[in-house]
């Protein structure tokens, strides 16, 4: 049988002692169907697999056509901005609580993998957030959310919010969650923010306990120029993309958030359905049986 892939490789930032097992499995499943199988680095505890030698970011990004990220949304996150952003398509085998962007679950590796070799499979095409600092020179993606707080407990930090150039509003709170879709059943659930389905080119913009009564979520084109200056002369907040990088901000810095140039493509089983995973993973009533 001639199969969708030639080369897949693994990867993960998980320490669960399930990780191993679950690779070791993948592997048997990827050479028994003859697809040559990389790992990266943060794979070297696989010392059971016997002429493993592990491959380097760039080698993984020139050769493989899939990358599996074994691991929670975190991992995902990782490998997205790793190797996603550089075109490789990801499947998520998932060992987290949640796990919105890993559909697999540990119990159905063999069959939903054996699928999506043969190209039976969804593609889903995300896209990144790209945020900027006015006083550096780089820039930086997140999949989910960019964020700006206070950087401590029941502190308000005061900013002004432009969109296109215009003005929106000053708000004290303590932060701002700009999201993509993807992120909407990320950081911005757990405040009250709307869920917004993976197909729709928008950003959302939740404020974190604000200060008025009367703030909401604000939800604008995907297309939007999404401007943000720190303005309270004692304000030490900070700036953070999908928890990972993180910027200090001081009073009169300047962030600038839009769609980035990249984009993510994740594989699903052609069985995943996005309100499913809704009712599974967010306790929704599952059948109409219940009404």
């Amino acid at each position: 049988m001639k199969y969708k892939f030639s080369h897949i490789s693994l990867s993960t930032s998980s320490e669960d002692k399930r990780v191993l097992p679950i690779a070791t499995q993948v592997h048997e499943i990827l050479t028994k169907a003859g697809i040559k199988v990389s790992y990266d680095k943060n794979l070297s505890k696989l010392e059971n697999l016997t002429k493993i030698k592990y491959k380097s970011s760039n080698y993984i990004i020139k050769n493989s056509e899939l990358l599996i990220a074994i691991g929670g949304d975190g991992t995902m996150l990782n490998c997205s901005r790793r190797y996603g952003s550089r075109g490789i398509p990801i499947l998520g085998i998932n060992l987290g609580k949640v796990g919105f962007l890993t559909d697999i679950a540990p119990n159905e590796i063999t069959s939903r993998l054996l699928e999506v070799i043969k190209g039976e499979f969804i593609k889903d095409k995300r896209f990144f957030l790209e945020a900027s600092l006015q006083k550096k020179n780089e820039s930086f993606i997140a999949l989910n959310e960019v964020v700006i707080h206070s950087g401590a407990i029941a502190q308000l930090i005061e900013f002004d919010l432009f969109i296109d150039d215009n003005f929106v509003y000053r708000q004290k709170a303590d932060g701002l969650i700009v999201n993509s879709p993807s992120g909407s059943t990320a950081y911005s659930l757990s405040g009250g923010g709307p869920i917004v389905h993976p197909n729709l080119d928008v950003i959302t913009l939740l404020p974190m306990f604000p200060h008025r009564l009367n703030t909401s979520p604000l939800v604008v084109s995907g297309e939007s120029k999404i401007t943000i200056k720190m303005t309270e002369k004692k304000n030490k907040s900070v700036l953070s993309m999908d928890s990972h990088n993180s910027l200090s901000l001081r009073k009169g810095d300047v962030i600038t958030i839009s769609k980035g140039k990249s984009s993510l493509i994740l594989i699903h089983p052609q069985s995943h359905d996005f309100f499913e995973a809704c009712r599974n993973k967010l306790g929704w009533s599952s059948s109409l049986q219940n009404r």
